[in-house]
């Protein structure tokens, strides 16, 4: 039985730990449009794309490199206690740019005024990126991923409920994922004290990891340019209604989103050694895949779009009918993405294109900083939303140009 082995309870508790990702901060949605309107939660979507920038300095990408480095020796306690204290150096030498980074971003006329926003943005992204998931992720001990994950979800959401009453409190949201973050990581450093001989940050050693994995972090920097960039380059030409529109659009999108994901990533262990062993057996493996996924996601597209105007006013309330043409144009993400994640991620990391996939996705990131700014100058939200989905169309494009030309594509492999 799958889920009587090890990899099948990892994956149970990885299923666990997206959900938690993914269906707290909804279930907060409704609760927080509401309370905060449009002003205010336009407000919360600028702190949490400054967040996440923040969070991704702190992080470095050692959610990949540091868990390859954990994997490779998890027989040997004491190089685990080094790596441990190397990666914890690295985040403490990271945190300096990120501060750095957080006191610049109060200069931006969207945040002018809003030093809390920009604070408790700083702060989530701190207790988030020093939580230890990276070490347990190495180790493949899924269930304390997916119980630290949980609990941090859980605390924030219930946090939310309970102190977050008036627009004034838009970075409360933003405080408290931090908080339930911080408790998470003390807690899970803690689980790990007991079962290794951790050490203190050695920030001689943190130079050495931040070398090492600087290009994951290149890859994951790229990555931001489209993913999270968006709602503070809308900033600069809309107000924090505006904004706060399209970023309930957005939110409700890539919940939808979430269901895609974790159903396309099963196969990539399936791809990676079928390419070698079974070319032919991969390609018409890949070819049934390409064919559900994009049905999933043109059936997801074509449900969202009919209900949007319902979905709208069951999660948001009244004062976000705006979004709804948003959410009608942003439905297209949903087959471009599952397309893209599946010939990206899944087929052509499966070939090892590395360099071919960065070079995508790195001119998609570029490509979206120039078309989002020009998008919305000249239309507001729905221009953005509009550039949004040209440029995941051009990834998409992309990666089936590349694979046709290398005759890589699932069908063509399959003949």
């Amino acid at each position: 039985m799958l889920l009587g082995s090890r990899t099948g309870r990892n994956l149970l508790y990885l299923y666990l730990a997206q959900g938690a990702n993914y269906l707290f901060p909804l279930v907060t949605l409704p609760y927080l449009a509401r309370v905060l309107g449009p002003g205010g939660f336009g407000v919360l979507a600028l702190g949490q794309s400054l967040a996440v920038y923040l969070q991704l300095v702190v992080e470095y990408g050692f959610t990949l490199s540091g868990t390859r480095e954990v994997a490779r020796h998890r027989e040997d306690k004491e190089a685990l206690g080094h790596i441990f204290a190397g990666v914890l150096g690295a985040k403490v030498l990271l945190a300096v740019p990120a501060l750095s980074l957080a006191l610049l971003a109060q200069g931006l006329p969207s945040l002018k005024g809003k030093e809390e926003v920009v604070l408790a943005a700083f702060f989530w992204a701190v207790a988030w990126g020093f939580s230890p998931v990276w070490f347990f992720q190495g180790l493949e001990r899924m269930r304390e991923v997916a119980l630290l994950e949980v609990l941090t979800r859980a605390l924030a959401t219930a946090g939310v409920f309970v102190w977050v009453r008036s627009p004034e409190q838009a970075h409360w949201p933003l405080f408290l994922n931090g908080a339930g973050a911080l408790v998470a990581t003390i807690m899970g450093t803690f689980w790990l004290k007991r079962d290794f001989p951790l050490r203190l940050p050695n920030l001689g050693d943190g130079w050495r990891f931040l070398r090492l994995g600087f290009g994951l972090f290149f890859f994951r920097l790229a990555v931001s340019l489209y993913t999270a960039a968006n709602p503070l380059i809308l900033s600069f030409f809309v107000p924090p209604a505006q904004v706060g529109l399209y970023g309930g659009a957005e939110r409700i999108t890539k919940a939808f989103l979430a269901m895609v994901d974790p159903f396309s990533r099963v196969f990539f262990p399936r791809f990676a050694h079928g390419v070698r062993e079974d070319p032919k057996g991969a390609g018409r493996l890949a070819s049934w895949v390409f064919l559900l996924m994009g049905g999933i996601g043109m059936g997801g597209a074509l449900l969202l779009g009919l209900l949007a105007p319902w979905v709208v006013r069951l999660l948001l309330g009244p004062g976000y009918e705006g979004a709804v043409p948003l959410m009608r144009t942003l439905v297209f993400l949903l087959p471009l993405i599952a397309l893209s994640n599946f010939l990206g991620i899944q087929w052509m990391l499966a070939w090892g294109m590395d360099r071919a996939f960065n070079a995508i996705i790195v001119g998609a990131g570029l490509v979206n900083l120039a078309s989002a700014s020009v998008f919305s100058y000249l239309w507001g939200p729905q221009g953005l939303a509009w550039a949004v989905v040209l440029v995941e169309a051009l990834v998409t494009g992309s990666m089936l140009w590349y694979l046709h030309v290398r005759r890589r594509l699932p069908w063509e492999v399959a003949r």
